[in-house]
């Protein structure tokens, strides 16, 4: 369980998150004011219109006693904040669900939110523990209804009229949207006051440079009677099918304990339904102040985390988020993070279904870079997708000993990737004669290193990079041993590698140094010290010599490694930039120029132990900083969740995405390698 007691304003924007298996979420601040358009109670993937929708931005909650009216949710407008003061949050805990305890005075409630698998309901809880007297709980439903990168603006085309049903009431704003009812478990009434409120305000938004007020629609009030020792539980759904909301509530909660309790062989502790553990405590473990404890507790944590982005689309493809709040299903995301989310995980099935899904979209040795809302491939201008696609195959391979299952689901997209680089494909992706692979056109940004800024690439790649060259070589190898377990003749995989070797350390090799240089563009070797030169040393094999790869270990340690990750870039680099904030070319500027990604653990992790001549004392020492990364990170941006990015400088401020699908499956892979 994290426990988290705000006492500052910082600590008040700190971000929850609740998934469903449809790529929805909800998402807000413990405060309750939104800083980001992508906050939202109700954030629902659709499949007409396609893509993710804010239905229902947020409530505006209130217990009426006696005289006072006491506010739980408050909500920022230009040069104003409503209700005035700090917020009544005393307490939040995450564990099976989010939930926010409010206390003041003799007045104890508590909420919880979740969202229902297989439907995308919202259930939000409210239990009144402790109050002077009997009151009234008032709740007023802010209506946004568009696309989560947008805003909405009061307008004239939305209908107001809503239709009283039973405990609640229905209501269907705009044609081509989905209707939407919410409903109490406890006998209410629904008072319609259809009114816009104007100019939210979203100070996230403002810092990244982007249009930072909304308007949303209140169609109404709902109040429900309540008294002390009793439970209020709102049902909002978007396809009503009368089901009662406590009931709801208790299958969800069961079904997610029973998620954690099947975790517990995984990661090894004794974790209850709960996140507690058994017995007292130890020392030091972190458990007094709310952090996640020992190894297997954070572990549990993170394999909580992953489940959030195996999804399935409303139209039943499998997929991975990339991340949250706005990032959808990415081709190179989807098979860096599919071994630890899955194969790792015990999710065999699921990921043997994602990775072939991937498979069937293969066209001219090239796989999609990003899938539409729903799961169709968008576009095809990644080179480093096709490659990670035999990264993830050796995993499966690994994890399950099945070559049947290699031959009959993967071998023939495997084979047409490497005949399709061997001859030559788009974006002037080919072998040469040195069997080096070359990739770019100096257009496109075809590496995991992809932003641009003014359609020009932040960090220009094309050429022959190293982790592509590197990629390739693991490529050949993993295929020519397969074509041989196999006992198909005639293929020249075993050929091309030893050339491919022999060339690979002549064109990135740099003696002076002791490193790879990053990528060969006209002849000439970039020396930037950046951490694609681990992957020579990750794979499977490796094309260096067991010297070298000690001596790439070595730097990047000395210069990239953070508490938090491996920079992207040396500090002493002219092109490097300590900080990722701003607005969104300012971000994109940094973004692989130092920034730090915590996705590149997993590879230093693997790497420090094929060089490590101590191999156990190597695992403690990345135990060890592991988990001093977790229990301060887990509660301190996306609760419960590791970030996208973290700044290049001390003290390394989280950024980027709350939730990163590739952050967290890493971080479960290097757990189980230590393991």
């Amino acid at each position: 369980m994290i426990r988290i007691t705000p006492g500052t304003a910082a600590e008040l924007d700190r971000e929850w998150l609740d998934t469903d298996d449809r790529g929805g979420y909800a998402a807000g601040t413990l405060a309750g004011w939104h800083t980001r358009r992508y906050h939202g109670l109700m954030v629902a993937n659709l499949r007409m219109p396609e893509g993710r929708h804010c239905l229902l931005s947020k409530l505006e909650d209130s217990l009426a006693c006696g005289q006072e009216e006491h506010f739980f949710t408050p909500h920022r407008y230009p040069g104003a904040q409503f209700p005035p003061g700090p917020p009544l949050l005393g307490e939040f805990t995450l564990a099976q669900f989010p939930r926010f305890s409010y206390r003041t005075g003799t007045l104890l409630l508590h909420k919880g939110v979740m969202l229902v698998q297989g439907t995308g309901d919202l259930l939000v809880r409210y239990d009144l523990e402790r109050a002077p007297a009997g009151g009234l709980l008032r709740l007023k439903p802010f209506l946004a209804y568009r696309g989560y990168h947008e805003l909405a603006r009061e307008n004239t085309f939305l209908r107001s009229q809503t239709e009283g049903i039973a405990n609640g009431f229905a209501i269907d704003p705009y044609a081509g949207m989905p209707p939407l009812s919410l409903r109490t478990s406890l006998a209410s009434r629904f008072h319609p006051s259809p009114l816009w409120y104007r100019r939210f305000e979203y100070t996230e938004e403002r810092e990244r440079g982007f249009d930072w007020h909304e308007d949303l629609f209140l169609p109404g009030v709902i109040e429900v009677p309540c008294e002390q020792g009793e439970t209020v539980i709102l049902l909002v759904s978007a396809d009503p099918t009368g089901d009662d909301p406590a009931a709801l509530w208790d299958a969800e909660l069961a079904r997610r304990e029973r998620e954690i309790v099947s975790d517990r062989d995984l990661t090894g502790g004794s974790i209850p339904p709960g996140g507690a553990r058994k017995g007292p405590s130890r020392a030091g473990d972190g458990e007094r102040d709310g952090r996640p404890g020992d190894g297997p507790e954070l572990l549990a944590a993170l394999v909580r985390a992953g489940r959030q982005f195996l999804i399935r689309t409303p139209s039943g493809r499998p997929a991975v988020i990339a991340g949250y709040p706005w990032f959808g299903s990415w081709g190179r995301d989807t098979l860096i993070s599919l071994p630890g989310l899955a194969f790792c995980t015990d999710r065999i099935g699921e990921g043997v279904e994602i990775l072939a899904e991937i498979g069937r979209h293969e066209r001219e040795g090239l796989l999609p870079n990003f899938f539409s809302g729903d799961g169709r491939p968008e576009a095809y201008n990644t080179v480093d997708s096709s490659l990670l696609f035999f990264r993830a195959v050796q995993e499966l391979y690994r994890v399950t000993g099945d070559a049947a299952l290699i031959r009959e689901r993967f071998w023939p997209v495997m084979t047409r990737i490497i005949r399709s680089f061997m001859i030559g494909t788009r974006f002037a992706i080919g072998m040469d004669e040195r069997g080096l692979l070359h990739a770019g056109d100096g257009e496109n940004a075809l590496t995991w290193m992809d932003a641009t800024v003014g359609g020009t690439p932040v960090t220009p790649r094309d050429g022959y990079p190293v982790e592509i060259n590197a990629l390739w070589y693991n490529a050949l190898c993993f295929a020519r041993d397969l074509a041989e377990l196999y006992a198909e003749t005639g293929a020249c995989f075993a050929e091309v590698a030893a050339r491919t070797r022999a060339s690979f350390r002549e064109a990135f090799w740099i003696p002076a140094g002791g490193y790879l240089g990053d990528v060969v563009q006209g002849g000439t070797l970039d020396p930037a010290v950046r951490p694609n030169q681990l992957f020579a040393v990750s794979l499977p094999f490796s094309p260096l010599t067991s010297p070298e790869q000690a001596d790439v270990v070595r730097k990047v340690r000395e210069e990239l490694l953070t508490p938090c990750g491996l920079r992207t870039l040396a500090p002493g680099d002219p092109a490097y930039r300590g900080r990722y904030r701003g607005t969104g070319p300012e971000r994109d500027a940094a973004y692989h120029q130092g920034t730090v990604w915590p996705w590149l653990l997993g590879l230093y992790g693997e790497a420090s132990l094929k060089v490590a001549a101590d191999r156990e004392a190597e695992k403690a020492t990345l135990r060890t900083r592991l988990c001093a990364f977790l229990r301060g990170h887990l509660p301190e941006a996306g609760i419960g969740s590791v970030s996208e990015v973290f700044d290049g400088d001390a003290p390394h401020r989280p950024g980027g995405c709350i939730a990163q699908a590739w952050s967290v499956a890493e971080l479960i892979r290097l757990f189980l390698l230590l393991r």
